[in-house]
C-alpha cells in the first residue's frame, strides 16, 4: 500500500467543552494518513483512477467549519469517515490537535 499525506492543514472551527470554546472558533491543526493502492492511477496517469486528496482536503476543512463537536475524538472519527468515503482508501490515520 502507498501512503497520501495531508500534513499540517489548519482550519478555524468550533470544537471543545468549554462555553468559550462553543463560541469562539480556534485553530485546529489536521494531519491525515491514508493507505491505497496507487498503482492504476501510476500506470494510467489519469486523476479518474486516483485518490483526489485536493477533494478530500476541501471536505475536511468544510467539516470543521460547518461542524460543531464537542470532542476531538468525534471529529477525529469524523474525518476519517470522510477519508473512507473512497473506496481507493484501505485505511486512515488521523491526528487532529487544538494548539
Amino acid at each position: 500500500m502507498d501512503q497520501i499525506h495531508i500534513k499540517d492543514l489548519v482550519v478555524r472551527g468550533i470544537i471543545g467543552i468549554n462555553p468559550d470554546e462553543r463560541v469562539n472558533r480556534q485553530d485546529v491543526l489536521v494531519n491525515v494518513t491514508m493507505w491505497a493502492d496507487t498503482s492504476a492511477a501510476a500506470a494510467s496517469d489519469d486523476i479518474a483512477d486516483a485518490v483526489n486528496y485536493k477533494t478530500i482536503t476541501k471536505q475536511i476543512i468544510t467539516h470543521i467549519e460547518d461542524g460543531e463537536p464537542m470532542l476531538v475524538e468525534r471529529l477525529v472519527q469524523e474525518i476519517a469517515d470522510i477519508c473512507l468515503a473512497d473506496d481507493r482508501i484501505d485505511r486512515v490515520e488521523v491526528t487532529v490537535e487544538k494548539p
